[in-house]
């Protein structure tokens, strides 16, 4: 799903830019580490590993495919640790999955009134939702 979600995600903000500079934030380490470490041997070597066939390889060169001419920044956050953009997002698939429901495409994030909520209730109190985008803004330049 990791990889399925991270292809969908950057193939549709390809509609809208031919070039982006994005920074895709999972708490999978099997995208992040897969796309960041373990990718670039397996193409030097013709999309093998050392061990033998590539698991998900068509997932794989898709997701190649799709981030080819944008600048893309890979980071992990551990999931279900307080990290609240990741919280919410997972409160958006159990909802999701509890529904059956999908999305149509780009729809608005509700991330300030998730956040609302949860403050209501003494959580989060203190979360900057930008302080994470300023600091890899810096850091990116």
């Amino acid at each position: 799903m990791a990889l399925s979600g991270a292809i969908a995600t950057i193939a549709l903000l390809s509609e809208q830019r031919s070039h982006l500079k994005l920074v895709y934030v999972s708490d999978s380490q099997y995208l992040v580490k897969g796309i960041t470490e373990w990718v670039p041997g397996w193409r030097s070597r013709g999309w093998k590993r050392k061990g033998g066939k590539v698991e998900n390889l068509e997932l794989w060169k898709r997701l190649v495919r799709v981030a080819a001419g944008h600048e893309v920044t890979w980071r992990w956050v551990r999931g279900h640790a307080g990290h609240a953009k990741n919280e919410y997002v997972n409160d958006l698939a159990i909802q999701a999955a509890t529904d059956q429901t999908i999305s149509e495409g780009l729809v608005e994030s509700g991330l300030e009134r998730w956040l609302d909520q949860k403050r209501r209730r003494g959580q989060y109190t203190d979360y900057d939702p930008d302080k994470a985008v300023r600091e890899l803004e810096a850091e990116l330049h």
